[in-house]
Order: C-alpha cells, then structure tokens, then sequence
C-alpha cells in the first residue's frame, strides 16, 4: 500500500488523552476508562469517533498519485532519408548510400551499408568520400521526405490518436486504448512495422514499453527492422546495465560530471544517494536522474505538441535604405524568434526571411538546412546570407522578418551533437543569455551590434507568431 500523508496534523490534548486511554484498555474494560473521562471529553471523543475520524479517512491521499500501466511504442524510422532514396530508386540496394552532397555538407543520413565503412550522420561529406569512395551520395530532398513521413504519422494515427512526434522519422505512441480493440503492444508493434514496410516500402524498429524512456532505450537496441518489448517486471534489469551516457538528460558535459563521481553506468546513478546527484548536478537536474535511472518517468505522450512555425518581425517608423540598419533589426527580430524556438524545445531547418519595400511590395527566401539548429548565431548566418543575396541597392524597405519552419524535437538535436562533429559553443551561450534574460528581462543583455543608440528610422511594432 502506497505512504499516506496525514491532512489534519493536530489533535487536542483531550482527544490524545481519550485515545490513549481506549487504545490501552481491553474490550471488557472499555466502559472503566470511558468512565474516566469527563463529560466534556466524552462529547469530543464521540464527535472524534462518528464524525472527524471518518472525515479524515476519507480525505487521506498517496504521497505519489497511483499510475495505471500504459502501453507505449516508440518508433523509428531505420535511415529515413536514405531509406526513402532507396525506395524510390530500387537500383540502390545492396549499395553504400549517403544522403549529404557538396564539399561544404554534412551527412543527414547514411544506410547501414554505408554505416559499415564507419560513416555517420552529423560527419562532414568529405570526409564519408575519404571513408567509401564508392558510395552513392546524393543531395537532400527535404521535400519528398516531409511527404513520406505525412504518410507514416498517418499510420500512426491508425492506431491511436496520442501520436507524439519526435521529428520526421520518429515518434511516441501511447497505444493503451487500443490493446482490447487491436492487441498487445507487441501486435500493435508489428502491425505498425508491416504496414509502414508494405505501404511505404522502408523498414522501421519499435521499443514497447510503460514509459517513454524505456521505450526509446528500446528502439534503439533492436535496430535495423527489429521490435523489442520491455515489461514493467523487467525494466531495471534491461536498464541498469546501460551506460550513464543512454539517460534521457545526459549529454557530454553531465557525462563528464558522472565520471568524475565514479558512475559509469545508470545502476550506479540509482545507487547514488540523492543528495549527492544534487550537490553535483543541481537540484532539478539531479532529482530527475536519480527518478529516471529507477524507471520512474511521469512524462506523457503529447499530442501534436510542436508549433508548425515560428517567427518575428519589425515595421519600422520610417522606411529605410540603409543595409547595415536592416540586417541590425533582422539579427534583432533573429533573436526574438530564436528564443521562442528554444523555449519550447524545438529546433528548426527551414530558415525564411521576408522584406516589405515602402510600396508594400512582399518577397521571401527561404534556405533548409542538412541538420536542424536552435542556435541564434547558425540561423542569423543564414537570415545574413539569403538578404545579401537580394543584393538591394538604395532599396526603400518597410519590415522585415524571420520566419523559422520544418520545427523538430530539440531531443532529435541533442543526438546528432553527440556525435561531436559540430560546434556546440553557441548553444551554450544561448543557454546563458537565455537565462539571464529570464532572471534580468529580455533586455538585460545584447549583441554589441545591438547596444548602440536606437536608429532614426526607429521601429513602430511588432509580429510574432504566424502572420
């Protein structure tokens, strides 16, 4: 029976008294001790015993809320990418194919051929050449992949509407309303696998279990085209064994920190007295692993929790013609956007700007990027590099904005920077300005380019959101 926490602390001395007295008595003495009490008392004791005591029994709670067992599935996609470009072009099979073209790219994705020469996601392009001269590299079709993966989280969606998307090619289905129509986890499981292979021609792996950390850990270990069911019973078994770097929350820099303590594996997180993962990680992110490396995730799975979009944009008082001032307000209405996106653990790869001239004459550019970013600085490179495109000379413009799409799970991000093969010095100063801006307001802190007095053009408001 789960620990109960008492909702009335405090009783009178005269109701201790009358419960210490009948508690200490036999049945055949009760009506002596009752005897004992004055009349005074007998009234409280009765109003005790009949009415408060039945009250407070009533109103007693678990000090943890009981959580009915669900039944969910993560799915991933075997190299999404890749695996599209094969199903459209069946004369790639069986070849080493690498989704990523350009001196200057990176690999988005390369098939598990590929993957045996030692070529990664995330690794520059030339450097896979170097690794599989022979291999197929072909550029990304962001286009046709957003299309295939609309037809996966249809299939999804067939078997339960609790879908939560992780980005393209991954996904959190909580599937306990489906078990008594559909089957067990593990035959809704292969039943999702069959369709996605028959209909779509790709292979995808699924871990079942009751939370979504151990349902990811799952996945993971059964690829390619592989299921794998963890139950409840089983969980810390499967678990435990795991290197501390497998936790939900890990990245280098806590990895390091575990290290340093001497804990290489999530058993030896679960065995570390709390506190001790308090002192060294903080208080939020040292409670949370020490309850995750027990099993103990409380996360649900959310419904179509990613904004389809995220943007910003300024009109200025008067319209301007000065190129340094535009890309000024454009870095400024970067960063509004940027710490939207951040906000709400997202990260984006389709980056567009857009450019109102003073006859209010509208144009847009748009570029995606090979890997997803939530960086200020990666994304305003982008926003400088399509205006300077536009090449306007003594152009008379009225707004500009920045407009962020194709959004993803900052999760899916913190997987490819593991790899280590891109820089991640900006994140972190975007961490800390963010936090400093929660703690001072939005305007504590700044780019130097941005410190400088107000321009006479001035601003007039503001767009965020969708237009």
């Amino acid at each position: 029976m789960a620990p109960y926490v008492e909702l009335a602390h405090a009783e009178s001395p005269s109701l201790l008294t009358a419960r210490g007295i009948l508690g200490s008595c036999t049945r055949s003495g009760a009506r002596v001790a009752i005897s004992q009490l004055s009349g005074l008392r007998w009234i409280l004791l009765l109003i005790w015993l009949l009415i408060w005591q039945p009250l407070l029994e009533k109103r007693r709670v678990p000090v943890h809320p009981v959580h009915k067992a669900s039944t969910i599935l993560h799915v991933d996609m075997d190299a999404f990418f890749a695996s599209v470009e094969e199903a459209d072009d069946p004369t790639l099979k069986g070849k080493a194919v690498v989704v990523g073209a350009g001196p200057r790219a990176v690999v988005t994705s390369a098939n598990y051929r590929a993957r045996t020469f030692g070529i990664r996601a995330a690794m520059p392009v030339a450097q896979a050449r170097r690794l599989a001269p022979d291999a197929i590299f072909l550029p990304n079709r962001h286009h046709r992949y957003g299309e295939v993966s609309a037809e996966v989280m249809k299939i999804f969606n067939d078997f339960s509407p609790r879908v939560e998307p992780l980005s393209l090619d991954e996904a959190f289905l909580d599937v306990s309303g489906a078990t008594r129509l559909i089957g067990n986890g593990r035959e809704i499981g292969n039943q999702i696998r069959a369709r996605i292979e028959s209909e779509l021609a790709i292979t995808c792996s699924v871990g079942i279990s009751t939370t979504k950390l151990i349902a990811k850990l799952a996945s993971g270990r059964c690829k390619p085209n592989g299921l794998l069911e963890i139950p409840e019973n089983r969980v810390l078994d499967f678990l435990h064994p795991l290197p501390v770097r497998e936790l939900w929350g890990v990245g280098p820099k806590t990895a390091d920190a575990l290290t340093q303590l001497g804990l290489q594996t999530i058993g030896d997180i679960a065995h570390t007295p709390r506190n001790t993962l308090i002192r060294a990680l903080g208080a939020s992110q040292g409670e949370s692993l020490y309850e995750l490396a027990w099993g103990r995730d409380y996360r649900a799975v959310e419904e179509s929790v990613l904004d389809k979009s995220i943007g910003a944009e300024e009109t200025f008082a008067r319209d301007t013609d000065d190129n340094e001032e535009l890309l000024a307000e454009l870095l400024r209405v970067t960063e509004r956007a940027t710490r939207r996106l951040r906000d709400q653990e997202s990260v984006a790869r389709t980056i567009s700007i857009k450019i109102r001239f003073s006859d209010f004459t509208t144009i847009t550019r748009s570029k995606t990027i090979d890997l997803p970013t939530d960086s200020t600085q990666e994304i305003y490179e982008q926003v400088r590099r399509l205006f300077n495109g536009l090449a306007l000379v003594r152009s008379r413009v009225r707004l500009v904005g920045v407009r962020l799409e194709n959004l993803e799970s900052q999760e899916h991000l913190v997987e490819q920077l593991t790899l280590g093969s891109r820089e991640k010095g900006w994140r972190q100063v975007d961490k800390a300005l963010d936090r400093a801006r929660r703690r001072f307001g939005g305007g504590a802190l700044k780019p130097a380019r941005l410190i400088e007095p107000e321009s006479q053009s001035g601003s007039i408001g503001s767009i965020e959101g969708e237009p």
